[in-house]
């Protein structure tokens, strides 16, 4: 009895076992995106709060707005927008039961982050050139 090896018992899935999946990255960054978005929003409200207070407050606020990081923080922002709004709506789909294959769904999911980059590439683009910075 002694000599009887223990019973092999299956080990419960561990991160070190899964596989990264596009449909595991997008879920994940969706919701990093979404807590962005929260924050980002304070940001949407001091431009707003500085516009209507006066001259001198949204001198604060644009002068901090066109500095590299002030640029890069909105580009930031525009992404994590867009990319949380093509990731809900494949999400929308998929609540109506439609693409739920596996080939279908990582499809919709390379859809959705594809999108976003193009999306806040022309989004960016249009901005830019209404300052006439491009």
């Amino acid at each position: 009895m002694a000599d009887t090896p223990p019973a092999a018992r299956p080990l419960s899935p561990h991160l070190q076992i899964y596989r990264l999946t596009i449909t595991m990255f997008m879920s994940i960054v969706h919701r990093i995106t979404g807590a962005a978005l929260y924050f980002g929003t304070a940001l949407l409200a001091w431009w707003l709060i500085a516009a209507a207070t006066g001259p001198e407050a949204y001198a604060a606020f644009a002068a901090c707005a066109s500095s590299w990081l002030g640029q890069l923080v909105l580009i930031g922002y525009v992404w994590a927008l867009t990319y949380h709004l093509f990731s809900g709506i494949r999400y929308l789909i998929w609540d109506t039961g439609r693409y739920m294959a596996p080939k279908q769904a990582d499809a919709a999911s390379w859809i959705a982050l594809i999108a976003s980059f193009i999306a806040t590439a022309g989004i960016v683009a249009a901005a830019y050139s209404m300052r006439g910075m491009l």
